[in-house]
């Protein structure tokens, strides 16, 4: 079947501005959020944070607070560990330092949860919390990336501050030489600055426990069924026992993507007090206390020949996880979508992710920003040093349709993406020319204009990469009232599902929009999606639903061609009506073979289920891209350094457009944030660890009058899935910052490069460029005292004494702790003198090496590997007795500590 093909003469819904379903509803009061949840006999949590960045508990009094009428309890981790947790990442493996749901015995960030107050009221819980005396014994904190290299251990029992670390340093020896023969050698720097996610709705939830295990959660949450999944994991309970309800939600942003701290104690506390419990996140909270996102350090090196040509590239990335991030991160992205839409032979990289005493690292809009934001400011930088316009540039080197199929220089394959035509088309609607024209004659007054161009791609869509980016499941039917309904496990933060699902069926299925309904937000309901998470519910859910929709359009038509004694082919739904090519008179309702279809089922063809059903899982390509390029103009005022945006374009292609409106929306959304961070948001902390933006007073975002009337082109290349679609979510996020940062560099070019850009561009940080001097004092604190390296010594008894090659032989259990999660296995050595064979056995395989070199108590030893894409594996092992520890390097998988002992 021609998965494109639309029913005979069906209404054209799929890319029409159709009115969306939701917007009645919550335009006048009457959404859905988690704070509406009322239970009899609900009571209501606070929180005792640490107002301490790093130290020791000595004590935590709470008889004041407990005495305080209305109060019902008040508990300590001490408390809650009662209830086993088994904290997992957004991937489902495990967190590398070990979490707890309140702090146990020690503190590791401000904001870090204590104590957890349950009482009559949340004005009641906020007030006996503030008379819980919490005694800490503080201790010199780490707070930046540079104080995580040299400073104490964040986690006393890990062996560094390093908490994920990807990519190898040895291939600078392959990149360097290409760097040095290049014509052109270009190097930037950016430090970007730490975001707080700032949903409408904070975080929130509510319990209600039902039965002996059974519960169900009210959560704001990006899909019901993975928090539902997540909660029954951590909890070691029967994912059944777990039902989640999320109506409405506030903005998720990547924060909302699994239940953390907060979320658990509460799920805990409810199941030790047989209550139903509800806790909301208040402003001050949402701003110091949730995740936060970005803190990062990039250092970009790119050589070009002489052309303009890209020839080699390394990068050197660090982020900021702070102490409890929600999953261990080195940001692999950033490095696999640096390059795939550019024709780059040679790029290498060393990836880290630092732990430090601040709130953690959570996901936010476009995790791997940075790709697009280093790639598209240095090729800007570039263009100005070699002297090319930066569009010329970037056609010179982009991957256009006929370079396609293309494979990156990291191995990802390109088959489907259309930057460069998003860039063409995007030249053909902005007349540059004009632009430069009027920029000169602005200089002349005193006035700097400045324009700048961005090219990207998107992955969207992922499905069977990892865990939980799975397929999508829809149940569609049409009732015998003969409307239809629809059970999805999407879910929309302002995404606009119920309104684009509903397109695709009223299109495919020939009905009326109107009498289609979109049920999501339940994970009762439905099948397991990760819902709103990389940009994927247009993609997936929309291929699912778009072949549902076929399939019981084809039902529809076998039972009326048979009532009709008609040909299959024949039949032809339009407006809800059943019509038989040639034969007006046999029209029928679809309301009337519906009810023929459930009623009747003697009258159905032999064979035939009754009812009218279909259910669709769709699992569509690994990946789909969504490309795109944008311009933006601005005025910067040189008195004031003030930035004004004059005008932004988007020329977008995210295949095909169910509502054009609902795509704009999302674009406009990231865009937003694009502007806040790189002009206004900033969540800076002191060298004691405090946050400094506890309110919007402090941390500014950005308002209407920040956010121009954005203009947009669409491409709509059909992608490779059912339907067409590609996911344009994260977009606006990623292409934004490049896209402004370019036009201001561009605006300020007469007074200089912006040697090293520090986010957000503050008035002041672009005076700094104008006047050339330290205006901002970024440069004094950047420049500031680095503390010294603390260096533990090793007592000589403690060093591994050598062993004999005797000592090693035989089978060993070990575990790799891959980035992936970890990896047991059972590891055999044979020795001959120092020279060492053998293999390694896991369930997915045996694999055996040799070659391998014994040296005292070390052996080292390589491994060649096929998958998930050809690399050497160098494990460098020491042994002690019968214990071995040690790091196994996997090339642009960074390192991965082993351990194990004697089987």
């Amino acid at each position: 079947m021609n998965v494109h093909a639309k029913s005979v003469g069906a209404a054209r819904y799929v890319g029409a501005r159709t009115p969306r379903k939701e917007d009645g509803r919550l335009l006048t009061g009457r959404g859905q959020f988690t704070d509406d949840v009322r239970v009899p006999g609900m009571l209501h949590v606070a929180y005792v944070r640490s107002q301490v960045a790093r130290g020791r508990i000595l004590s935590i009094d709470i008889k004041a607070a407990r005495e305080m009428p209305g109060v019902h309890a008040i508990y300590t981790q001490a408390d809650l560990c009662a209830v086993p947790v088994n904290f997992q990442t957004f991937f489902f493996t495990p967190v590398e330092a070990p979490v707890t749901l309140l702090a146990d015995g020690r503190v590791a960030c401000v904001g870090e949860p204590i104590a957890m107050v349950v009482a009559e009221s949340r004005a009641l819980a906020e007030d006996a919390a503030s008379l819980v005396e919490v005694a800490i014994e503080e201790e010199k904190p780490v707070v930046t990336i540079a104080d995580a290299k040299v400073g104490p251990l964040v986690h006393p029992e890990r062996d560094d501050n390093v908490a994920a670390e990807m990519g190898d340093e040895d291939t600078r020896d392959a990149i360097q030489p290409v760097l040095d023969a290049s014509a052109h050698v270009v190097t930037t720097r950016i430090r970007h600055q730490r975001i707080a996610q700032s949903p409408m709705e904070a975080r929130a939830c509510a319990v209600s426990p039902e039965g002996e295990n059974e519960m169900t959660v009210w959560i704001g949450c990006q899909s019901p069924h993975l928090a539902a999944r997540y909660i029954a994991l951590v909890l070691g309970l029967p994912q059944e026992a777990i039902r989640v309800i999320a109506k409405d939600v506030g903005g998720g942003f990547g924060l909302k993507n699994i239940p953390w701290k907060e979320e658990l104690a509460v799920i805990a506390a409810a199941k030790l007090l047989r209550r139903p419990l509800k806790w909301i996140e208040d402003r001050f909270e949402a701003l110091t206390a949730s995740s936060h996102a970005r803190d990062q350090d990039v250092t970009l090196t790119v050589g070009f020949d002489a052309e303009a040509r890209l020839q080699a590239a390394w990068c050197d990335y660090a982020c900021n996880n702070g102490a409890w991030p929600m999953g261990e991160d080195a940001n692999i992205a950033v490095h696999m979508f640096m390059w795939p839409c550019y024709k780059l032979p040679a790029y290498g990289f060393v990836t880290r992710g630092w732990y430090t005493n601040t709130m953690g690292l959570g996901a936010y809009r476009g995790p791997w920003a940075m790709e697009s934001l280093v790639r598209e400011t240095l090729l800007d930088k570039a263009a100005r040093r070699i002297g090319i316009d930066p569009i010329e540039l970037r056609r010179r080197n982009l991957v256009y349709l006929t370079d396609q199929p293309h494979t990156s220089t990291l191995g990802i394959p390109v088959e489907d993406i259309t930057p460069g035509e998003c860039l063409e088309r995007l030249v053909a609607n902005v007349d540059f020319a004009a632009f430069r024209r009027e920029q000169v004659e602005a200089r002349k007054q005193g006035r700097y204009l400045g324009i700048g161009v961005a090219t990207y791609i998107e992955p969207t869509g992922a499905a069977g990469s990892m865990a939980p980016m799975t397929g999508e499941t829809v149940h569609l039917r049409i009732e015998p009232t003969g409307k239809v309904v629809a059970m999805l496990s999407t879910h929309s933060q302002g995404h606009g599902t119920a309104t684009t699902m509903a397109q695709v069926i009223a299109e495919q299925l020939g009905v009326p929009y109107e009498d289609v309904a979109v049920y999501e937000g339940d994970s009762a309901i439905g099948a397991f999606s990760p819902g709103a998470a990389g940009s994927r519910q247009g993609v997936i859910a929309g291929g699912a639903t778009w072949k549902a929709a076929q399939l019981l359009a084809d039902k529809v038509k076998l039972v009326a061609a048979h009532l009709s004694n008609a040909s299959v082919d024949a039949v032809v739904i339009e407006g809800g009506m059943v019509h038989i090519a040639g034969a007006p008179e046999m029209s029928r309702s679809l309301r009337e073979v519906a009810e023929i279809a459930y009623g009747e089922p003697g009258r159905l063809p032999e064979g035939a289920a009754t009812g009218l059903e279909a259910q669709f899982r769709y699992q569509p390509p690994p990946m789909t891209m969504t490309s795109a390029a944008h311009c933006c103009m601005v005025e910067v005022d040189a008195e004031t350094g003030f930035v004004k945006i004059l005008r932004w374009i988007s020329s977008e292609d995210c295949g095909t457009v169910i509502n054009p409106g609902v795509v704009e929306g999302q674009i406009a959304g990231g865009l937003a944030q694009a502007i806040g961070q790189v002009l206004l948001e900033d969540m800076p902390y002191d060298a004691r660890g405090n946050p400094l933006a506890a309110t919007f007073k402090d941390y500014r975002m950005p308002t209407i009058s920040d956010v121009p009337d954005f203009e947009y082109l669409h491409a709509s290349t059909p992608s490779q899935t059912i339907g067409g679609m590609r996911g344009v979510g994260e977009g606006g996020c990623i292409i934004g910052p490049p896209t402004l940062v370019n036009a201001i560099a561009d605006a300020l070019s007469p007074f200089g490069e912006i040697d090293e850009l520090v986010l957000p561009l503050t008035p002041a940080r672009i005076l700094d460029v104008i006047e050339r001097r330290d205006v901002s004092g970024t440069r004094a604190h950047l420049e500031g005292v680095t503390p010294e390296p603390v260096v533990e010594e090793v007592a000589p008894e403690e060093m591994a004494a050598p062993v004999g090659a005797s000592g090693i032989e035989g089978d060993w259990n070990m575990v790799l702790k891959t980035p992936m999660g970890p990896q047991a296995m059972v590891a055999h050595f044979d020795c001959e003198g120092t020279a060492v064979c053998g293999y390694l056995e896991a369930p997915e395989g045996r694999q055996d090496f040799a070659g391998g070199v014994l040296s005292g108590n070390q052996l080292k030893f390589e491994m060649k590997v096929e998958k998930p894409m050809k690399i050497t594996l160098k494990y460098d092992l020491t042994f002690d007795g019968d214990s071995v520890s040690g790091k196994c390097k996997m090339g642009m998988f960074g390192s991965a500590k082993v351990s194990g002992e004697r089987a």
